[in-house]
């Protein structure tokens, strides 16, 4: 399609090979412009799945494209995103945005800078699942809820890695769970912590309006673990939306309207300065637990 927004990739990993690199190839609305990683071995490899050049320096991939998508440890896309910006490109971003909130900052502010079109991988959002939850809770006049993320990735496998194994579950699942209750009963006014990011953790959100909700979350489970799940309760009746119903749609609608958005459709809703602001929660709630 002559008018795919050419998208370049920063990462080869796991979920870089999984998620990214085969949707941003898939098109129709983008292509997938080439990649570059710190392992150049990786990038090569991941590049030549699809036909896409690997770069060795990450410049070249900023000429070759007109965004660029990271799919890298939260501490390397803050640092990476803000050259990608000032290069005047597109940013599809992880979350969370930074390994810090002084990182956050410092990237939601050079995109903000630069002006460039930015998008949060808030894959769950982009489901039809969490879009028709989210509208029927609109309905409900809602004053509470919960969420629970348990996840077995601290026991092994591709998604142990070494900032997950630091940060445990609050950067990793934490986003989620907030950014979906901040969705449902109104923006986050105040959240207090308690727990272990490494073992279980659990938050309790205060909304604007009055609302609000507990979150769990732990990245230490094992076995056989039931599926994440938010729940909204309100006055006039309760919403569940069950992670086993997301379908495999979230992802490449997120690409889709995010090549939209690069060419001058509507801007973004969870965009890089939605995932500071998130971010920022996380960021109270991780130095409420640092001093005990």
């Amino acid at each position: 399609m002559s008018d795919s927004v050419a998208v370049g990739l920063v990462g080869a990993g796991p979920w870089a090979g999984m998620v990214h690199a085969p949707t941003l190839a898939a098109g129709p609305a983008t292509r997938l412009a080439g990649v570059w990683a710190r392992r150049a071995e990786a990038s090569a490899e991941l590049a030549g799945r699809y036909g896409a050049p690997a770069f060795e320096r990450i410049e070249e991939l900023f000429d070759a494209c007109e965004a660029v998508a990271f799919s890298v440890p939260p501490d390397v896309q803050a640092g990476l995103a803000v050259r990608a910006a000032r290069a005047g490109k597109a940013v599809l971003l992880e979350k969370p945005l930074a390994m810090d909130l002084d990182g956050a900052r410092r990237t939601a502010e050079a995109v903000a800078e630069a002006g460039v079109v930015s998008q949060m991988v808030f894959t769950l959002r982009y489901s039809r699942a969490a879009r028709a939850f989210l509208a029927r809770v609109r309905d409900l006049d809602p004053f509470g809820g919960y969420g629970a993320f348990v996840s077995s990735a601290l026991s092994g496998g591709p998604f142990a890695t070494p900032w997950r194994r630091e940060k445990g579950a609050l950067l990793d699942l934490g986003p989620h769970i907030v950014d979906l209750l901040d969705a449902s009963l109104g923006r986050v006014a105040g959240v207090r912590a308690h727990g272990d990011p490494l073992g279980w953790l659990g938050l309790t959100l205060e909304h604007e309006g009055g609302a609000v909700s507990q979150a769990s979350v732990s990245m230490a489970g094992n076995g056989e673990l039931p599926p994440a799940h938010v729940e909204v309760y309100g006055r006039n009746g309760y919403a569940r939306l069950d992670w086993s119903q997301l379908g495999d749609d979230a992802f490449a609608t997120m690409v889709a309207e995010f090549a939209a958005a690069v060419r001058g459709g509507p801007a973004p809703a969870l965009d890089a300065a939605h995932g500071l602001r998130i971010q920022e929660i996380l960021a109270s709630a991780e130095a409420q637990l640092a001093a005990g």
